[in-house]
């Protein structure tokens, strides 16, 4: 049970950290970048806490992506009968499964279109133009809509693990 534990632990610790960082930069960091006056000194410290915050989640997705593979294996759930199985799909625990992985699967695409189109997209158009506010706000937006997506996730994997 070892390895299980360890894979189990790196799991949690990296969403923490996805989702942490995610509620921290809007709860805190956000706020507080938005009482600077000066809105070019703020968009470059909102664009470089963007990419610093995005290069390091990535890895924290990285290895939620691992683990979960690794989780399956460990609750002997990563065999080809079983995802094959109609009758697997229609149990309470099957169905919940499957909503986790929707949710990790549209988590997954929101965070690309935030960090690698959108986000970019808001820190390279000026930020005094109505262009510029509507993409941050867009990607202000995104981004909470992703953290929530993340709650869900959250309560759905204590479910599936705890019933």
């Amino acid at each position: 049970m070892t390895f299980y534990h360890l894979n189990v632990f790196f799991h949690l610790l990296a969403s923490v950290y996805w989702l942490g960082g995610m509620f921290f930069f809007a709860a805190v960091g956000a706020p507080v970048l938005r009482t600077l006056p000066d809105a070019r000194e703020r968009s470059a410290l909102f664009r470089d806490l963007g990419r610093r915050f995005r290069s390091t989640a990535w890895i924290a997705i990285l290895v939620l992506l691992g683990t979960g593979i690794g989780n399956l294996h460990f609750r002997g759930l990563l065999r080809w009968e079983i995802w094959s199985a109609s009758g697997f799909w229609i149990t309470a625990y099957g169905q919940l499964l499957a909503v986790k992985l929707a949710l990790v699967a549209g988590m997954i695409s929101v965070q690309l279109v935030h960090d690698f189109w959108l986000g970019p997209k808001a820190s390279a158009v000026a930020p005094h133009t109505p262009q510029g506010f509507r993409f941050r706000k867009a990607a202000a937006w995104l981004g909470r809509g992703n953290a929530l997506l993340g709650l869900v996730l959250l309560y759905v994997a204590v479910r599936l693990v705890r019933g």
